[in-house]
């Protein structure tokens, strides 16, 4: 460890919460140097859905490699660029009717984020977007603008703006609808916001604490933005590419974003990668106008085609996503109804599930010692306090059930050790 610790930046983080050397990965399993195996129930925050090296996928991207095929070619038409797009189109955007324009932007969601909200400016002519209480959506400037946490935003160095926030579903309470809000404060002139250029949201919340917008929410925001012209902008970076149970995480509430992005699991192998989607009449770029030299990286598109065809050309797989939700559902919510005095409580939709252990001690404890058993997780939300679930969608029944127990015994261990657990803090009740 002695290299890292001389010339490594302190800006490090997952190491230090599981200080070992790895060196192996190989489906929900990573090695460390010694040996040791672990169970990754965190995939590369959301971005290894389909588990570490896939072999699906390998064969092919190594068969393109061995061919010499094209490794950089800025945004070049390439023969693996052309198959993954019509692999795209024919796979999920046509078979779900939907008619979009694929942006290929720098490798990063905080870079699809940027490209979305810079070219509803654009489009608009306004300036500012909505976004939400505990949203994330990325930390370079512009996206760091639209994210909630203070943590990464006290680091910005400047003034953060050119946003509007307001609170996401449930931020107020179970009974207040917060896109009525949205609609009175849109149509009122002296609201003090002025009409927006769009509106981003998450559909799952991941780093604000897996806080899962409701179907209805979702259809109501999308009538709000529609009723004041706004765009509405789904950020689908890490609820996307099947965590919820579909390919897209809004697909359930049948709404019609006008913008999407996607990164973290599109390349199906953990290769850096992310696309805006955007509606035709919405591609008013220049030529450049947003570029970045490694936009639209070829060996992710050997990778993301090969999932997208195994994974996606008919409902086994999704099917399969949507019945371990459930497992995964039954059991936390047995898990909360045992342990944290009745305190602990569950969030989340398909496999994007989390348990909100009221404060991030009591979390941090768990998944400090879930790790000394044998499995990686790490925890979310405004404090830490939601023990975060993020395994691959591949993984098999009998190491979702594994690690699950882990987690259990991880729980009743800690819980063993505390006096009491803090109640939750309700800020707004019904009248």
């Amino acid at each position: 460890m002695k290299i890292f610790d001389e010339i490594e930046s302190e800006v490090q983080s997952y190491a230090r919460s599981f200080p070992r050397i790895f060196h192996r990965a190989k489906g929900e399993f990573m090695w460390d140097e010694e040996g040791n195996r672990y169970l990754d129930f965190l995939a590369g925050a959301g971005t290894l859905n389909y588990g570490h090296n896939n072999p699906l996928f390998k064969q092919a991207l190594l068969d393109y490699i061995e061919e010499d095929g094209v490794t950089h070619g800025l945004d070049l038409h390439t023969r693996a660029k052309g198959e993954f797009l019509q692999t795209l189109n024919d796979l999920i955007l046509k078979p779900r009717n939907m008619e979009y324009m694929v942006q290929f932007t720098g490798p990063t969601g905080t870079n699809a984020v940027e490209a979305a909200m810079k070219i509803a400016r654009n489009v608009t002519g306004q300036q500012n977007i909505v976004t939400f209480t505990n949203g994330f959506h990325g930390v370079s400037l512009g996206s760091l603008a639209a994210t909630g946490n203070s943590h990464h935003r006290d680091a910005a160095g400047v003034s953060l703006n050119g946003t509007h926030r307001l609170p996401f579903d449930g931020y107020l309470g179970d009974n207040i609808d917060t896109t009525e809000y949205l609609d009175k404060v849109l149509g009122d002139s002296s609201s003090g916001i002025n009409s927006p250029a769009a509106v981003i949201v998450e559909t799952v919340q991941g780093e604000g604490g897996i806080n899962a917008a409701s179907i209805k929410w979702l259809q109501n925001l999308q009538k709000v933005c529609r009723k004041h012209g706004i765009l509405l902008i789904v950020d689908d970076i890490q609820a996307g590419c099947g965590r919820t149970g579909t390919f897209f995480s809004f697909e359930e509430a049948g709404i019609e974003p006008d913008i999407i992005t996607l990164s973290k699991s599109l390349s199906g192998y953990g290769l850096p990668f992310a696309v805006v989607l955007m509606k035709p009449e919405l591609d008013q770029w220049k030529p450049g106008e947003h570029n970045g030299t490694f936009r639209g990286n070829n060996l992710a598109f050997i990778t993301a085609k090969a999932a997208l065809e195994n994974y996606w050309a008919d409902a086994t797989f999704s099917n399969e996503v949507k019945k371990k939700g459930r497992y995964i559902t039954s059991r936390l919510d047995d898990i909360a109804s045992k342990y944290g005095n009745g305190r602990f409580s569950t969030r989340g939709r398909g496999m994007f599930r989390g348990i909100n252990c009221v404060n991030g001690e009591i979390a941090g404890k768990i998944t400090h010692l879930a790790f000394k058993k044998g499995l990686i997780i790490e925890t979310s939300g405004a404090d830490d306090q939601v023990v975060k679930f993020l395994c691959p969608l591949t993984i098999s029944e009998e190491n979702l059930k594994h690690g699950l127990d882990i987690v259990e015994e991880a729980i009743a261990e800690t819980c063993a050790g505390l006096d009491k657990v803090p109640e939750n803090v309700v800020y707004f009740k019904a009248g």
